[in-house]
């Protein structure tokens, strides 16, 4: 059943639109549920329809509900996907316009960060490398070009960066290659130049659905103005109160924006809850109250008011992680619950280490979120990189990876000589070791090994023509004895398991993809994902931070490191942005469904020093109420104690048993 207020959101497709969605307010339903209206009762091709998010896993989601409202051919060339996918969809059709052909690489960071230190001052250290990386995409999420952002550079640095940031796209268009950044900045500068693309993309997408709208950028914000044009058929749902991105370019000023340039903007607040209990919406209210507000709004709730948010007071970190390992054993055994009701939140991810040593004592199966990510493990990017060098013999960064993957003996001087080479050319390195003149300057055995290696490319580039991704997949680790080289280079037989069973995972993967499509192009979109795409707990407590808790809910919901100078960060609190900190406050007191607590340590150790905490000023603007501060209500505490300590004696018992 529909509210009247995500009712008039769906119905209302006049004119531009936002929506302001509190957490837990139904916004994915509104946006699905308007979907399937303008299909079915405005008669609009689901081909015309682009609905937008942050996360692949939050488009995956949206497209399941779509698909369970639209069933059959009118749900075809519905585009529900991530803006850098549209991005990445935009230079595919366009690559022409982009200067780009056909088959483009898409960067990761690891290899966007490699080509930026090939061109920084020699010996630059990982900060600075760092710092350079950021301006040049930060100059990127702003829509500049390297001649706008030089331009606009203030200070030696950033004059630096802008210097880099030109070298950086000649390098990139040499490779015939796009980094992330690229997939959003090269169709706005499309767009915004082209009046004919400009056109026929507005017919091509002829209504917009935006989620999470307070987390666009100032690119995205531009792209989404280019797809709308002046007729601003588009809805933009969204909720300044959980903007917690501005670290990575997020602007929550573009809700504001939209009112300015759509004068006849339509606003409409989704304000009922239907996640939390009714005291867990009172203290969020409460806390978000203290920062300023364009678009006012109060959250309620028809659920049960739910038992005190308890504050925990603990002697130090490892106090802290013992008490909230036996606070989360207790409950489960109480509530007879799942371990994945449980969750462990925290500002930053060097709070898990005393939290895993306490969950494990307590035979507490959890799930560490942020660990190395799939597509991050060094089998699966050198697949990867061989599939984006059959698909692109231009991109060096994929050559340079797997040329010795397995070993073939092509040293550092060969690879330098045949870079050099390349260069004087204006060619790839693949195409360098394929020209005669370039092999004779090189000794006998890496000139052998690069023929070796060429034939290889080719003959995987035939069978890529025949066959689908995940065969061609399969047909690569025998071709070129990858288990083999797994197996010489990891003697840990658990260990070596683990990324043979990874090559399983990726195959599959493929597999699974909904449409099949040329391998480069699924190694292009697999660029795209994120680890939180693959995270896969199963039946355990979920530890990760505020930030990636985002869009997840629980029923019980446990916030620690909850002091000044933790929470908020004392980096937070000395830049003045103590307003982002209270919204991720917020966001994480808006995870829980039925039970909060939070925890902080009167000491901490800092550089071999102990230090005092106080608590954090976040708990002051929460009403006192509604909290329950252990220590203050002896008798209760003694019950409460007495509870957990028979819960933990069981499991030592237990310990004994086994």
């Amino acid at each position: 059943m529909l509210n009247p207020q995500q009712r008039a959101a769906i119905e209302y497709c006049d004119g531009p639109l936002l929506v302001l969605a509190g957490a837990g307010s139904g916004k994915t339903r509104v946006i699905t549920e308007k979907i399937a209206h303008l299909v079915k009762c405005k008669h609009l091709s689901a081909s015309k329809i682009a609905a937008i998010t942050f996360t692949n896993k939050a488009a995956r989601e949206m497209r399941e509900r779509v698909g369970k409202l639209i069933q059959g051919p009118t749900a075809e060339g519905l585009t529900v996907c991530t803006f850098h996918a549209l991005g990445l969809k935009f230079l595919q059709i366009e690559h022409a316009r982009a200067n780009l052909r056909r088959g483009f690489s898409v960067l990761d960071a690891d290899d966007s960060q490699g080509l930026i230190k090939d061109l920084a001052p020699s010996g630059i250290k990982n900060d600075a490398l760092w710092a350079l990386q950021s301006l040049v995409s930060r100059a990127k999420n702003a829509g500049l070009s390297p001649a706008q952002a030089e331009a606009q550079a203030g200070g030696v640095r950033e004059r630096e960066a802008a210097s880099i940031y030109a070298a950086y796209q000649k390098r990139l268009a040499a490779f015939n290659a796009v980094d992330f950044d690229d997939l959003i900045r090269l169709p706005l500068q499309i767009l915004e130049s082209d009046d004919e693309a400009r056109a026929a993309w507005q017919e091509r997408i002829r209504y917009l659905l935006l989620d999470e709208y307070q987390d666009t950028n100032a690119a995205q914000y531009r792209l989404v103005k280019a797809l709308a044009g002046e007729r601003g058929m588009f809805t933009a749902v969204g909720d300044d109160d959980q903007s917690i991105y501005a670290w990575r370019g997020a602007n929550p000023e573009n809700l504001g924006e939209l009112s300015r340039d759509y004068a006849k903007l339509k606003v409409i607040k989704l304000e009922q809850n239907y996640r939390c209990g009714r005291r867990i919406l009172r203290v969020a209210n409460a806390l978000i109250a203290n920062n300023e507000h364009l678009f006012e709004k109060k959250l309620w709730s028809e659920a049960a008011e739910g038992p005190p948010i308890r504050v925990l007071e603990c002697r130090d970190d490892e106090h802290e992680a013992e008490r909230v390992a036996a606070e989360i054993a207790h409950l489960a055994e109480k509530h007879k619950s799942r371990w994945n009701e449980f969750a462990i939140l925290y500002r930053g991810n060097h709070q898990s280490r005393a939290l895993e040593k306490a969950l494990r004592i307590a035979r507490v199966p959890y799930h560490l979120s942020g660990g190395t990510a799939f597509l991050e493990r060094a089998e699966v990017k050198d697949l990867l990189a061989y599939l984006r060098l059959i698909n692109n013999p231009d991109d060096d960064a994929a050559f340079l990876r797997i040329v010795n993957i397995p070993r073939r003996d092509i040293g550092a001087t060969s690879l330098e000589k045949l870079g050099q080479a390349a260069g004087a050319r204006h060619i790839s390195m693949l195409r360098a070791a394929q020209n005669d003149t370039v092999l004779a300057g090189l000794t006998a055995r890496p000139a052998s090994a690069l023929v070796g290696f060429v034939n290889l490319m080719r003959e995987l580039a035939r069978t890529a023509e025949r066959c689908a991704a995940a065969d061609l997949v399969d047909q690569l680790i025998e071709r070129i004895g990858y288990a083999e080289h797994i197996g010489s280079q990891v003697k840990e037989p658990a260990l070596r398991a683990r990324r043979l069973e990874n090559l399983k995972e990726l195959t599959e993967w493929f597999r699974a993809m909904q449409k099949e499509g040329a391998a480069g192009d699924l190694a292009a979109q697999l660029a795209l994902l994120t680890h939180g795409d693959r995270d896969d707990p199963g039946n355990a407590v979920r530890l990760m931070t505020l930030h990636s808790a985002k869009g997840l809910e629980f029923r019980f919901v446990f916030i620690v490191g909850v002091e000044e100078g933790s929470f908020p960060h004392e980096s937070s609190i000395d830049e003045g942005r103590l307003d982002e900190e209270r919204r991720l406050m917020y966001v994480g007191i808006t995870r829980a469904k039925e039970q909060l607590a939070l925890s902080f340590t009167r000491r901490k150790r800092r550089f071999g020093e102990i230090l005092a905490n106080d608590p954090s000023r976040f708990l002051a603007e929460m009403p006192a109420s509604d909290l329950h501060w252990s220590g203050r209500d002896v008798e209760q505490d003694e019950a409460q104690r007495k509870e957990v300590a028979s819960s933990s004696i069981a499991k030592l018992a237990a310990l004994f048993d086994d």
